[in-house]
């Protein structure tokens, strides 16, 4: 009788624990996994977990090492020592640093002001992402030889490359480096980054892809000694095609020049003969291969390894016939994975989250494949509460992808997170609009130059149609976006029909001519607007400027709206919801202007990110 109450509670218990549901201080407790690599014996896997410290408001980091199959992990206070340091050659060093260079502030013009706080400039790239140009530029160091020295360029890449964007060559005689060798205006307005080798006997530079007009990154080299990187064709087009490219004798190989989509990430396999790559497919990130023929007449087949309803975001190495990778989807922030191609099965490494996750109902995430305007097959993800009842009514929540060419795949954000979303009593439609990768390059092109057209139009075909469905209340419709997907709340805003009760803008691009003016890489607005706001005889850009430029639809909105910005973001600048704030204000609709004085076009700090969980939910709960 006591081991049959006993086995009772231990289910109640069980039931009760797996009842919680996600919440923004939940997700704010979790911890979060970056691989490091593998150790050099080859026996485990050295990755770190961050996780947030509340009170101090910050991430903190702890070192781990897991043996390679999975199993207990060790704590490490040192992880250096156990990896092998691919900048480390033949007794030398490659590393960098900043490098002041170019003459800014009053100061460096006038010394005997030295009180003085003013910045000059005579071109633009003035400010990047969050930072002022003080006159700074990252330089590659071999030893204690600056092998840019004098340059006005940058290596590693402003405002997020590291170490990945240097390597020595195979032999130890050159290093293979990563640059966009232009200043000021031509800077801002151009992706022509060039791969560059330095040789280190003869103290020159050869740029190695000078024909390329577009970006040429990742460097990194095959088994074989064969350089390979990561290009893209068109400059000023940040979005183009990515193709895996192979110098073999002398002679440039496109990997994925005919396959129709785009690479994230790649790796070699350990003879030479293929190359795994990452990239979007369906709304999921999986593991491709494709085969490398050298200059024979074999045929270059591209294939896709994995699938699932999950994320594949990073390799980590290889052990035998697995290549270890992160993985994550909609309810499990990236743990490391290994994936056995012999037998095509998964095995978990790092349990990191897995006792906080054990507690917590996860989110039904279905695909729903919606007919659009023109004919079109859209992939549409619906995400689902938890202990979801069809029989019930539930709010809805339209959400509008950034980028605007970013896939939309199963993604575990720490801000616009689905789980914490759903898990609030929300249905969560978000859509593979035009302008993803993932679905071919034409449906992911056809976005530039046309921000207000079909896309808008793909929205609203994914809302009605998942409006058709009786759980959700239809009286409680909601679109929330960030970046492009704050531009297309505010431009729904003007177009919806009534359709939504509340909407959410982040970063929102609200006014496409002070964007143009006041943004930082100007080659990403010039391309994507067809041009120049004074362009009067550029029809796509007049379009961008006028008929597709949310300012001008203002005078349609009739929607409490909630805008938020980053007080230091210059990529989508202050400005832009500052205009849009006013116009609510002024046309006495209900609306909420949230700004972070000293966050980027993200949210970074632990107890700023709570607020703003809290704050979007509070917001929902006033209007929707």
């Amino acid at each position: 009788m006591k081991k049959t109450v006993l086995i009772i509670f231990y289910m109640i218990s069980t039931l009760s624990m797996a009842q919680e549901i996600m919440t923004p201080e939940k997700l704010w407790k979790l911890g979060r996994v970056s691989a490091l690599g593998i150790s050099k014996d080859g026996k485990s896997i050295v990755y770190k977990v961050s996780k947030p410290d509340m009170a101090e408001n910050k991430l903190n980091w702890t070192f781990y090492s897991i043996p390679i199959s999975g199993g207990i992990a060790k704590e490490i206070k040192e992880y250096k020592s156990l990896l092998n340091d691919k900048n480390v050659l033949n007794g030398k060093t490659v590393s960098h640093k900043e490098i002041k260079i170019d003459k800014v502030s009053g100061k460096d013009f006038y010394p005997e002001l030295d009180k003085s706080n003013v910045q000059i400039y005579d071109g633009l790239d003035y400010r990047h992402w969050d930072t002022w140009n003080e006159g700074n530029h990252n330089h590659v160091f071999i030893n204690d030889e600056d092998i840019m020295a004098n340059e006005p360029y940058d290596c590693p890449q402003k405002p997020f490359g590291g170490d990945e964007d240097y390597i020595f060559s195979p032999d130890g005689t050159k290093v293979i480096y990563v640059s966009k060798k232009k200043a000021g205006t031509a800077y801002a307005t151009s992706t022509n980054t060039d791969l560059y080798a330095y040789d280190i006997a003869s103290k020159t530079t050869e740029n190695l892809t000078e024909a390329n007009l577009g970006y040429d990154v990742a460097p990194q080299f095959s088994p074989n000694g064969d350089l390979s990187w990561l290009q893209m064709k068109r400059d000023g087009y940040e979005a183009d095609k990515n193709d895996i490219i192979v110098r073999y004798k002398g002679f440039d190989i496109n990997l994925t020049n005919n396959w129709d989509g785009t690479v994230d990430s790649f790796s070699w396999s350990k003879d030479g003969e293929k190359v795994y790559f990452i990239a979007a497919v369906d709304g999921t990130k999986q593991l491709f291969e494709v085969n490398f023929p050298g200059l024979t007449k074999i045929r270059v087949r591209v294939n896709q390894i994995t699938k699932g309803d999950f994320d594949v975001n990073g390799f980590v190495g290889f052990e035998g016939s697995k290549i270890i990778v992160t993985r994550a989807d909609m309810n499990h922030a990236p743990e490391i994975y290994s994936y056995d191609l012999k037998n095509s099965a998964w095995n978990k490494i790092t349990k990191v989250n897995d006792e906080d996750y054990s507690k917590i109902s996860k989110c039904k995430t279905e695909r729903r494949y919606v007919t659009t305007t023109d004919g079109k097959k859209m992939l549409v993800w619906v995400i689902l509460p938890p202990n979801f009842d069809e029989t019930k009514k539930y709010p809805t929540l339209l959400y509008c992808q950034g980028g605007p060419q970013s896939a939309l795949t199963q993604f575990y954000s720490f801000r616009w997170n689905f789980q914490v979303m759903a898990s609030q009593g929300y249905v969560v439609v978000a859509p593979n609009r035009r302008g993803m990768p993932g679905h071919g390059v034409e449906w992911n092109e056809k976005i530039s130059g046309d921000w207000g057209g079909q896309v808008m139009d793909d929205y609203l075909s994914a809302i009605d149609d998942v409006s058709k469905e009786s759980y959700v209340d239809k009286e409680r419709l909601g679109a929330i976006g960030a970046s492009y997907g704050g531009y297309s709340v505010f431009y729904l805003a003007g177009i919806h029909n009534n359709r939504f009760k509340t909407f959410i803008s982040h970063a929102g691009i609200f006014n496409t001519q002070s964007m143009y003016g006041t943004t930082e890489e100007v080659f990403f607005t010039h391309y994507d607007s067809g041009g120049a706001y004074w362009e009067n005889e550029n029809k796509i850009a007049q379009k961008t400027y006028n008929e597709f430029n949310p300012i001008t639809l203002v005078n349609k909105w009739n929607t409490p709206i909630f805008i938020i910005q980053g007080g230091i973001d210059y990529r989508v600048p202050i400005g832009q919801s500052q205009e849009a704030f006013q116009a609510a204000q002024l046309k006495g609709i209900k609306s909420k202007f949230m700004i972070f004085p000293e966050e980027n076009h993200w949210i970074l700090k632990p107890q700023n990110g709570l607020v703003w969980q809290r704050e979007f939910f509070k917001w929902l709960d006033e209007t929707l």
